[in-house]
């Protein structure tokens, strides 16, 4: 099991990690720096190819980390990997607690015909700083996996 377990989990929690790092490098630089209307437009573009995929990402990171936990022979690896897994679902609870809230809502707006307060109701200072958190747990999830594999091997 642990031989099949162990790539899927680096697969997976790589391709989240992956794409969160590429937010912060460039995603979210360019959507910040865009005016409101074009902001909702690529808001939206994003959004629509992220979303089904990241949560099956991070669900299964979260899987496969505790059933490794669960599995593992060393002491030190279920450690790591209950870490992890720890890390993984943080991710995954502010995702549905902050994030999703506003990619919902953002799907909602007319680039063409946006609210009247949308200054004041932007959303992305907010999002942002929840997707810089999400992005350095995802991370650190993916350097914590690599030291428990590194045990088992």
């Amino acid at each position: 099991m642990l031989s099949v377990l162990t790539p899927l989990l680096l697969l997976l929690n790589g391709l989240a990690a992956g794409v969160l790092f590429g937010t912060q490098l460039g995603g979210f630089p360019y959507l910040a720096s865009l005016p409101a209307d074009r902001y909702v437009h690529a808001h939206a573009f994003f959004g629509q190819r992220y979303d089904p995929a990241m949560p099956i990402c991070l669900i299964g990171t979260v899987v496969c980390d505790v059933v490794l936990a669960l599995r593992a022979e060393e002491a030190a690896a279920q450690g790591l990997f209950g870490l992890a897994a720890v890390l993984a679902a943080a991710t995954a609870a502010i995702s549905v607690a902050k994030n999703v809230p506003v990619n919902r809502w953002m799907r909602t707006l007319d680039p063409d015909h946006l609210p009247a307060d949308f200054a004041t109701r932007d959303p992305r200072h907010e999002w942002g700083a929840w997707n810089r958190r999400r992005s350095w747990l995802t991370v650190a999830a993916l350097a914590v996996n690599c030291v428990a594999l590194g045990v088992l091997l």
